[in-house]
């Protein structure tokens, strides 16, 4: 009896990974992005929460109201998607959010400084970083 209870538990655990090992499909947000360099690491812009905003997946950062947010890039709005910028939220007093970049929506923030124009447009494709 107790071996059928450890091969029942053994198969539980094996069925819940196995949907991390294959990964989960996410909708992409935009073909195209703007930003300041060609490999979108030079910040933009600093704004300010205007409303706190909880992730919805890994691909994006909660942020607080009041937080400051350093601007890393804006994805081009396309048709029946929201408009979302990526940063990372400022400051130390963030603890272990300070330097997570993700996306969050433009709208819940407002542009404080401005450091740069973002001109270039990048797509948000996935580069292959592996050597030929």
């Amino acid at each position: 009896m107790t071996q059928r209870v450890y091969l029942v538990v053994l198969l539980l655990c094996v069925r819940l990974t196995c949907p991390l090992a294959t990964g989960i499909f996410m909708d992409k947000l935009s073909s195209k992005k703007l930003c300041a360099d060609d490999d979108c690491v030079y910040t933009i812009s600093l704004a300010r929460a205007e409303e706190d905003y909880n992730a919805s997946d890994c691909r994006f950062i909660s942020i607080k109201k009041g937080q400051l947010i350093y601007v890393y890039s804006k994805l081009v709005k396309e048709k029946d998607s929201g408009e979302f910028w990526a940063g990372s939220v400022r400051g130390e007093q963030y603890g272990d959010h300070m330097g997570t970049v993700g996306y969050f929506p433009s709208s819940l923030v407002s542009e404080q400084h401005v450091y740069q124009e973002a001109n270039k447009t990048v797509p948000t494709t996935v580069r292959n970083l592996q050597k030929p």
